[in-house]
């Protein structure tokens, strides 16, 4: 059995994190999304053939041509015309998983779906059914048609893009017609499966974790560090620290005097953390950041060459590359009103789901002593803030 992950597309409601890497490298915790998958499923499998498009040399650097030992292949889909299209000239003769590279479902539900006997697909019940495909399915689980995005409620049960099928869908999506929305689906390939074939419909048991939004990756943080079952401590920790549960340290990170960490935390390699630093509740911070004295970050992700100075306050926030927080640096957590925060993602205003929310800070940002921000606001790429500015 092979196993082909969809890995083209560029994330736009990420952007202008995916302005320099494409969605599926996006980090979370200490490795990126796609390799999580790949980590599922390549014992399993003879060749894991990725699709790739937006910038694919990204992704090939990161992996070559082999995952432990399993072959990798790449398929340049050079034009964007649906996942149908994605997959036409591809013929196997054999049974095949067919995964989307850019969303994280558990390794247990993924080994189900890999020793189905039978052709499956994995779902799962939301409350939102109207944003994805939705799977309308008998009294056997046996699924009976796939709806995108449907107007009007059909069912709770949806699509999360990990199929197992026989070689037989290979014919059907080499068929495929242009849809209502000009794109060749492999959603309509599946309808015409289920036609011919027993195709069954297991509800995961585990976390599925799809990174739409910013936001979403502070949550996935959140569920690999609890799964940190023991420090891992490769480099300094000074006198006078203090670890509650359980840390990630790598090679050439120092933890100074004084520092506090309370609850899982992932401090990423060069990085200086203290002293006197008060580090909360599942903070990821990677390579060669600087959290400088009497600072207090609480679930937040700082990627690489981020700077936070004395006496700063960061709450549930997110900054990307290369940053420069000036002294006293307060984010607001709430809103006056006590709704949940709403964040400009494409010109448009998006509710997070969260009550907390503080701030998404692009690369390359400086921000100017005591510089203060408003409840889920954003500073774009190349800012620089005046001293005692406040973000509205």
């Amino acid at each position: 059995m092979k196993a082909i992950i969809l890995a083209a597309g560029r994330g736009t409601r990420l952007q202008p994190l995916t302005n320099t890497i494409p969605k599926p490298m996006i980090q979370v915790c200490w490795k990126p999304i796609l390799e999580y998958l790949m980590e599922s499923i390549y014992s399993d499998v003879s060749e894991i053939i990725l699709i790739v498009k937006y910038k694919k040399e990204i992704i090939k650097e990161y992996f070559w041509d082999k995952f432990n030992n399993t072959k990798i292949s790449y398929i340049t889909q050079w034009e964007e015309k649906g996942t149908g299209w994605a997959l036409k000239g591809i013929d196997l003769d054999d049974h095949v998983l067919i995964l989307n590279g850019d969303s994280i479902i558990d390794s247990k539900d993924i080994k189900q779906l890999i020793q189905s006997h039978t052709g499956w697909m994995l779902v799962e019940s939301v409350n939102n059914p109207e944003i994805y495909g939705v799977c309308k399915v008998d009294k056997s689980n046996n699924v009976q048609k796939i709806i995108e995005k449907p107007n009007e409620f059909v069912w709770n049960l949806v699509s999360l893009w990990a199929f197992k099928f026989s070689p037989d869908i290979f014919r059907l999506i080499q068929n495929l017609e242009l849809s209502s929305r000009w794109e060749y689906e492999i959603t309509d390939a599946v309808n015409n499966y289920v036609k011919e074939n027993v195709f069954q419909a297991i509800e995961i048991s585990w976390d599925f974790i799809d990174i739409w939004y910013p936001w979403d990756i502070l949550t996935a943080n959140s569920h690999f560090l609890n799964k940190l079952e023991q420090s891992e401590i490769k480099w300094t920790v000074e006198d006078w620290v203090t670890i509650k549960w359980n840390i990630v340290l790598e090679e050439w990170a120092i933890l100074k005097s004084w520092t506090y960490i309370e609850w899982n935390c992932y401090i990423g390699k060069n990085s200086s953390i203290g002293p006197h630093t008060y580090l909360r509740w599942e903070t990821v911070i990677w390579q060669d950041c600087k959290i400088w004295n009497a600072v207090e970050v609480k679930n937040s992700c700082f990627w690489d060459k981020v700077s936070i100075a004395h006496l700063s306050y960061i709450w549930d926030s997110i900054m990307w590359n290369n940053i420069n927080i000036g002294w006293w640096f307060i984010a607001a957590p709430l809103r006056n009103d006590d709704k949940n925060i709403r964040v400009m993602v494409q010109n448009k205003l998006v509710d997070t789901g969260k009550r907390k929310f503080w701030v998404i800070v692009w690369d390359n940002v400086k921000t100017a002593i005591n510089t203060s921000t408003m409840p889920g606001r954003r500073i774009d790429t190349w800012v620089m803030t005046m001293p005692w500015e406040i973000v509205k």
